[in-house]
């Protein structure tokens, strides 16, 4: 089964990619169910503007695009069921987005899985078209950019939920949760990790905009001001309504 560019999904054998080659099966996971303590209700359920799709919608319509496997890993699964895809718990509760991660790669059907957050309302198809067709010899695929962030002081940000996951990420994923280690990049020494650079990010997405985060009501306002004023870029899809 494989998926159109407007999301619908066809049979017709293999995916094939941006360059003409063939793409193999990709699962995609959207996290979701988080307790939303910035945003203080849950944000999978906002829309970026009145009368728009809820995020969570948004962000699976892009996963749909790239991925015939697509889930949201969430303890709830009542409240998220009308969207449309299998809702699958986390293995290892209350560790943030490495139990997430964890959950998602144990559940996909596929070797290899896409994970994003739920609060991401500008993902490019484009972007993400280019981390699915990516020969897949490598344990991460993670977009890198630069910056400072909590991950440590290398003058670098790895964007840990905007990649791809192999299922032979699992065993060290597993070993460093019971040493109590939740942060993401602390499985990363122990498996081959392939970085997509700022400069190849750019050719797909120039502005970054995949990488936004509305996940408090300042963000939020945000990105419905850059919808409002049209210049979210999404890689030519379909609008936020």
């Amino acid at each position: 089964m494989t998926v159109d560019e407007d999301g619908s999904r066809s049979r017709r054998g293999s995916v094939h990619g941006a360059g003409g080659g063939v793409t193999l099966p990709l699962s995609a996971a959207a996290l979701a169910g988080g307790k939303s303590r910035r945003m203080g209700t849950d944000k999978a359920l906002l829309p970026v503007v009145d009368g728009g799709q809820a995020m969570l919608g948004l962000v699976l319509g892009r996963l749909r695009f790239v991925a015939d496997d697509v889930m949201i890993v969430a303890n709830d699964r009542e409240r998220y069921q009308a969207f449309g895809a299998r809702v699958v718990p986390d293995v290892h509760r209350e560790i943030g987005a490495l139990g997430g991660i964890h959950a998602a790669v144990s559940a996909a059907m596929h070797d290899h899985c896409l994970v994003v957050a739920c609060d991401m309302p500008f993902l490019s198809s484009a972007l993400l078209r280019r981390l699915a067709d990516e020969p897949r010899d490598y344990d991460v695929l993670v977009p890198v950019i630069p910056g400072e962030s909590r991950q440590g002081g290398t003058g670098k940000v790895f964007q840990t939920l905007h990649a791809i996951y192999s299922k032979r990420c699992l065993p060290a994923i597993e070993a460093r949760i019971r040493e109590g280690n939740r942060q993401v990049i602390g499985f990363f020494d122990a498996v081959r990790v392939r970085e997509l650079d700022v400069a190849e990010i750019q050719a797909w997405d120039p502005e970054l905009r995949s990488f936004f985060n509305a996940n408090t009501p300042d963000a939020l306002a945000a990105a419905a001001a850059l919808t409002g004023n049209g210049e979210h870029s999404t890689g030519g899809e379909r609008s936020l309504r």
